[in-house]
């Protein structure tokens, strides 16, 4: 029995998930997305040096309760929002570093969008290159937002202390307070699995075209 290819190209197989006309405006509205974040994160981090500067400092939980509580209540606040006219090089390095960390992790997943959005609309998406697009972003996120998350916190917690926010602490220095969230790295892990499940659609791809 031969077997014979299928002339039929993916224009008549059925309806697309997306258009190449949802994939244009997908490329429109990440890349826009990509110029707001990088302007608003670049006029932050010269902020820092510059001042004056409003930040969200974390603070020590155990030493600031909130007392007059109804119902017997007991409770206690976790940050401070504290304006300094003029933020040290120190502090201001590490938030400068964190700004620019996490603006890096949050370009990565929009350049992912861009990207696979132009391989959907030129209808080539498991390719060699779009698993490689795909795993460098996802390393690129989980490294980057988690050091820039740890450098944001070293800085704010450096301010608070100097500040003194959390009262008088005989010689105690609270070296990090805050915390920390999970969601770059996990997102990041992810994308790198789904990198491997492209490189296997790939392979699943080329195998059946040898076939037909």
């Amino acid at each position: 029995m031969k077997l014979t290819k299928d002339t039929a190209g993916p224009e008549t197989s059925g309806k697309k998930f997306v258009s190449r006309a949802d994939a244009v405006l997908l490329m429109i509205m990440s890349a826009a997305a990509a110029v707001i974040t990088t302007v608003w994160s670049v006029t932050g981090i010269v902020g820092y040096f510059t001042g004056p500067a409003t930040l969200v400092l974390p603070i020590s939980t155990a030493r600031r309760t909130v007392s007059g509580l109804e119902l017997e209540s007991t409770g206690h606040f976790t940050s401070l929002e504290a304006t300094i006219p003029d933020i040290s090089d120190g502090p201001a390095a590490f938030l400068g570093w964190g700004a620019a960390l996490n603006l890096v992790g949050i370009l990565a997943i929009l350049t992912l969008l861009f990207l696979l959005a132009y391989r959907l609309h030129s209808a080539t998406l498991f390719t060699s290159g779009s698993e490689r697009i795909v795993g460098a972003c996802g390393a690129v996120l989980a490294v980057a937002g988690s050091v820039g998350q740890v450098l944001d916190g070293w800085g704010r917690t450096r301010l608070a202390d100097m500040i003194v926010a959390n009262g008088p602490t005989s010689g105690e220095l609270y070296i990090y307070t805050g915390e920390f969230d999970l969601w770059p790295l996990a997102v990041g892990l992810v994308l790198v699995l789904v990198a491997g499940v492209f490189q296997y659609g790939r392979r699943l791809q080329a195998d059946t075209e040898g076939l037909v």
